[in-house]
């Protein structure tokens, strides 16, 4: 299986997982609560950006660099985590909740990015052998993860 279509499917979990976020924001009852779910998000995503940084973006770095949005994918990486972090040390639930909508915000907006950007880039740029050997590579370190 391709890379770029083990992301998508990854992406519509991450979808359903922020609606959820989302829909339980105004109902949180404590910032423990709110702590959770940013934990939540936090484990979720680092793995996910983790095999796309090194799987994906890594490979097609030159070519990020030529349309000058390398940088601006990682800045959008660093954007989540810092909101993400924030809530972990935040004081008030009214902060954390703010914190965890934008995080969950600026998590849609990135994966809408990737979806028009990158991933065409990678199918137009990659051999499909290549976007297959990737999807190897995702599936053997999902295997080690489960052990």
């Amino acid at each position: 299986m391709k890379i770029t279509d083990i992301l998508l499917a990854e992406h519509l979990v991450f979808h359903n997982v922020f609606d959820h976020v989302e829909s339980r924001l105004p109902d949180l009852k404590s910032l423990a609560e709110a702590k959770a779910l940013a934990e939540l998000m936090v484990s979720l995503l680092r793995a996910h950006s983790r095999a796309e940084e090194e799987l994906v973006f890594a490979p097609l770095e030159h070519c990020l660099e030529q349309i000058g949005q390398r940088n601006t994918f990682e800045n959008e990486h660093h954007e989540i985590d810092a909101s993400l972090l924030k809530v972990k040390v935040a004081r008030r639930l009214v902060e954390a909740r703010r914190l965890l909508s934008a995080a969950v915000l600026a998590s849609r907006e990135h994966f809408d990015h990737e979806e028009r950007i990158v991933f065409p880039m990678a199918e137009r740029v990659m051999k499909g052998e290549t976007l297959d050997e990737l999807g190897g590579k995702w599936l053997k370190r999902r295997e080690k993860a489960l052990k």
